[in-house]
């Protein structure tokens, strides 16, 4: 008889009660569970994890404005120099022959392409903005962010050029000034766009997309 009130328990026994399997496991916190979660708690880890889904791929767009800010300004920079102290001017040799500081206002596209479709390159040039802009809500890729960000700085010097130089609104002519021997003059919005277009190239070589996944073809 002892040894069964021991198991059941009796109601008038102190401290008599329901065994461990039949005690109400929710705690003193309101909480359902031993490990001190409730529906709440649930909803509250789901978005911790989407918050740290998402924490990447924001550093990842800050990199992309922040090398576009700096192509940007080393471009800006470069011209309001040039067009004060090189521009009228005899030009500046830096390696001989072969590599010259010379000032020439360009109507076309980049190395000086294409120079009766002044309209058009400014409207392609506000494309790519747009594109990129749009390409940075999936941006998990380092490489893409540094690459874009090249893009997005040169195409914003030269678009800066289209809309604020002469001869009027989208049709300004872009400041260039380093001169290679036997190449086209260009600047340094024209070589951010460049880097930045063979870095994309190689990144899609090797099957990187700017999501950060990686296929083979």
């Amino acid at each position: 008889m002892a040894e069964a009130e021991r198991i059941i328990g009796t109601p008038d026994t102190p401290g008599a009660g329901p065994g461990p399997e039949q005690r109400d496991v929710r705690g003193t916190d309101g909480t359902d569970g031993m490990d001190g979660t409730d529906g709440a708690g649930r909803a509250d880890t789901a978005a911790d994890a989407g918050a740290s889904v998402a924490r990447p791929r924001r550093r990842r767009v800050a990199v992309l404005f922040a090398v576009a800010a700096f192509a940007y300004a080393l471009d800006l920079v470069s011209k309001l120099l040039v067009v004060a102290k090189l521009e009228h001017h005899r030009p500046i040799e830096i390696v001989g022959d072969w590599l010259k500081f010379e000032a020439i206002r360009n109507a076309g596209a980049a190395f000086g392409f294409g120079e009766a479709f002044t309209v058009i390159f400014t409207v392609i040039a506000a494309a790519v903005i747009v594109v990129i802009a749009r390409l940075a809500r999936k941006l998990y890729s380092l490489p893409w962010a540094i690459a874009l960000g090249l893009l997005l700085g040169g195409a914003l010097g030269n678009l800066t050029d289209r809309i604020f130089r002469s001869p009027g609104v989208f049709e300004g002519a872009v400041v260039d000034f380093i001169a290679p021997k036997h190449f086209a003059v260009f600047n340094l919005a024209d070589s951010a766009i460049v880097c930045g277009g063979i870095l994309i190239v190689l990144l899609s070589f090797r099957g990187l997309d700017p999501d950060g996944t990686v296929h083979k073809d």
